[in-house]
């Protein structure tokens, strides 16, 4: 069959009814049966590149993006010209945070065909991924230009908009979205996520006359947190509570969590990172480049991350993927809260911490644009990780961005993440994963004393040149202006906060969880004296 042209072999895929049946079960989403009619089918024709490009596409709706990864891999090392198993490689890179890798794919992609809307889209993704923002809103103007049915793509371009401060023109394209596909909770609640944007009483009318007519459960939870964001700005407690309540518990349905993985991560981690374990290992990179700011998401980090890029000789980037990536690397697991990787760390050598710090700063060189001396990685769930990061980079920076617990919490719940964050789709899970952070960021306190920075939220509000002063203190910069002046500084922001952190400090939702106490319970209870 390799001897086979390319074009033969799809054809005999096309026909055999095995591989018929298989892709029968894909469009049903069947996965355990498309995988295991395509194991067996590839038992007997393992060169068949048509059922290794199938099953990759089981593999990757499975998220196992590593499988997924080394089918397509082969797949194109049987057939090079195989151009839909390279499109997908690509997606598959991108969605690893491969994005070097990824962009040669796309690249030789378009090399091959400069006008494939598909290979563009790719294209599109990864420029985001990579912080090239000017190109990437102009491979989607180009697409949109040619192909402006494309819905989503519409969404994909907006966001891309509202990172870059562009607000009007996002709120266009989601406009767009919304306008052509009336059901897609994404665009209605992507409005909503601009968190200045205010609804009209026309537009209820519409989200709910969307949320009758959507068929998905993604429609459905999107649409009920927009419905809940815009009755809470019209005061309406009661019912933008009902519909939070109701768009976590179907976003729980498809996002399964067990708050117990992250309580025994931090179990291990006070067993094992006592203070004797850090004194007796020295070493690790000795850069000083990295500032990490970790914390809850909603608690005012991405204002922290503002404050700092602000400053002359500070880079904002992203939340970066690199921390989480090397704990899976270490305990070969695929999740982040597998608390075995602690094991392995402190078997390793100086020199093999010094080569893991040095890892860690070659995948985030590609998110350095500016040249600047020290760059800021936000991403809130590094707090699991700090043990880790001590021992790699004893030099970096550590911010832990802290708020009140209730409004922390409240804000969470309110707030649909497209990936990550698992915990905030229950309150009693909210409760306990927050209980974690403190217990966790409380022992790191008592072993390795005045290693993390603690800014508080509600201290900030209270006294901005103190604790800006103090802050630019414990990454060792000297105080500057302009960190005070922090919302007039232009520079991408990729998080939910984007368009709060580009307005002057306030206290708008300061207690905002207050009308809501009567419902909120199972996360006071779950909080316990953390509350």
């Amino acid at each position: 069959m390799l001897n086979q042209p390319l074009d033969r072999q799809l054809a005999d895929a096309v026909r055999d009814p095995r591989l018929l049946k298989a892709g029968a079960a894909l469009s049903a989403n069947d996965l355990p049966l498309a995988e295991r009619l395509l194991k067996a089918h590839l038992g007997e024709r393992p060169m068949d590149v048509a059922a290794i490009r199938m099953l990759a596409e089981v593999a990757a709706r499975l998220k196992r993006y590593t499988d997924s990864e080394r089918l397509l891999a082969r797949a194109l090392e049987l057939q090079p010209g195989f151009r839909a198993a390279r499109l997908n490689y690509a997606t598959v890179l991108q969605r690893g945070e491969k994005i070097e890798e990824a962009t040669r794919e796309v690249e030789t992609l378009l090399r091959e065909d400069p006008h494939d809307l598909q290979a563009l889209a790719i294209g599109a993704a990864v420029w985001v991924r990579r912080g090239d923002f000017d190109r990437a809103l102009l491979t989607y103007r180009t697409i949109l230009d040619r192909s402006p049915e494309q819905t989503r793509l519409w969404l994909s371009y907006g966001h891309v908009l509202k990172t870059v401060g562009r607000s009007t023109e996002a709120i266009s394209a989601y406009r767009q979205a919304a306008n052509r596909l009336p059901t897609l909770g994404d665009a209605w609640w992507s409005l909503a996520n601009l968190k200045t944007y205010r609804f009209s009483s026309e537009d209820m009318v519409a989200m709910r006359k969307a949320l009758q007519d959507a068929g998905s459960v993604e429609d459905r939870f999107h649409l009920h947190f927009a419905l809940g964001k815009s009755l809470e700005d019209a005061s309406n407690p009661a019912d933008a509570m009902a519909n939070y309540l109701e768009g976590n518990r179907l976003r729980r349905t498809l996002d399964p969590y067990n708050p117990a993985d992250i309580e025994k991560l931090v179990d291990h981690s006070i067993e094992k990172l006592d203070a004797k374990a850090f004194a007796l290992r020295g070493g690790g990179h000795q850069a000083d480049d990295p500032i990490f700011i970790v914390g809850l998401p909603r608690s005012g980090s991405t204002l922290v991350e503002q404050i700092l890029s602000s400053h002359p000789e500070v880079e904002g980037t992203a939340e970066l993927p690199h921390i989480p990536a090397l704990v899976r690397q270490l305990a070969t697991a695929r999740s982040d809260e597998d608390p075995r990787y602690l094991d392995v760390l402190l078997r390793l050598s100086a020199d093999e911490r010094s080569m893991l710090g040095q890892q860690y700063l070659d995948r985030s060189r590609l998110q350095r644009k500016l040249g600047r001396r020290h760059f800021i990685d936000k991403l809130p769930n590094n707090w699991a990780h700090v043990g880790l990061i001590h021992l790699i980079l004893p030099n970096a920076v550590i911010i832990d961005a802290r708020r009140d617990a209730m409004s922390t919490c409240f804000s969470c719940f309110k707030q649909h993440f497209a990936r990550g964050q698992s915990f905030t789709y229950d309150l009693a899970d909210l409760g306990r994963y927050y209980s974690a952070y403190v217990r966790s960021m409380a022992h790191v306190d008592r072993v390795l004393p005045g290693r993390v920075h603690r800014l508080v939220h509600e201290r900030l509000l209270d006294d901005p040149e103190r604790e800006v002063r103090a802050l630019l203190a414990a990454c060792r910069l000297d105080f500057n202006l302009a960190c005070l002046a922090f919302h007039k500084t232009e520079r991408p922001v990729r998080t939910a906060s984007a368009e709060q952190v580009r307005r002057p400090l306030n206290r708008d939702s300061v207690d905002a969880w207050r009308p809501y106490e009567q419902w909120l319970g199972p996360l006071a209870e779950a909080l316990g004296r953390d509350c």
